[in-house]
């Protein structure tokens, strides 16, 4: 499992989350060896007032956080901030605007289709 937060300033982020969903499958699918079909993003679109950057930032400052079952690589999550960190250029995201952070937990914390994540087979591999 693999799920993505972004959060961003509204009038920003409100122009890019199409592409910016695009960008950050395509990384999480080839960092991860991810199933493209697997998406679960969320964007959180924020007004100035609620939304406190560190300064030298632009209102471009964007935050991406996923979180995902333990198991990959310090490599396979390395190239996954590597990726988005390229790949996020050209919507006008640099890389002092980006920041990026990966929380892993156990199958045994994760439930979906109604059964703990530890229990499920999953069709595809963890260990990348």
């Amino acid at each position: 499992m693999v799920q993505v937060k972004i959060y961003g300033l509204k009038e920003h982020l409100d122009l890019i989350k199409p592409t910016l969903s695009d960008i950050v499958n395509s990384c999480v699918t080839e960092a991860l060896q991810y199933p493209p079909d697997k998406r679960a993003h969320r964007f959180f679109p924020l007004d100035p007032s609620d939304f406190f950057y560190p300064i030298r930032r632009t209102e471009r400052y964007t935050i991406i956080e996923i979180s995902m079952i333990e198991g990959r690589s310090i490599e396979a999550k390395k190239q996954l901030i590597r990726l988005l960190f390229e790949r996020v250029q050209p919507l006008g995201i640099s890389t002092q605007d980006l920041e990026i952070t990966i929380f892993e937990n156990p199958k045994h914390n994760w439930g979906f289709r109604g059964l703990p994540g530890d229990e499920h087979q999953l069709n595809y591999k963890i260990e990348v």
